[in-house]
């Protein structure tokens, strides 16, 4: 028996769920108008302004 695997498509797909992932990630900050939307993005700066 024989496996084979479509790498082209693996990349693709790799590369298509890493930019939808950093698209969702700029959309965010785009629509909120905030410098700091959580946590992850500047831990002091966000313990700072609360």
């Amino acid at each position: 028996m024989r496996i084979n695997h479509n790498i082209a498509a693996l990349n693709a797909w790799r590369n298509l769920s890493q930019t939808s992932g950093l698209l969702n990630k700029s959309l965010e900050r785009l629509s909120s108008g905030l410098r700091i939307n959580r946590a992850a993005d500047d831990a002091a700066g966000l313990a700072i302004s609360e």
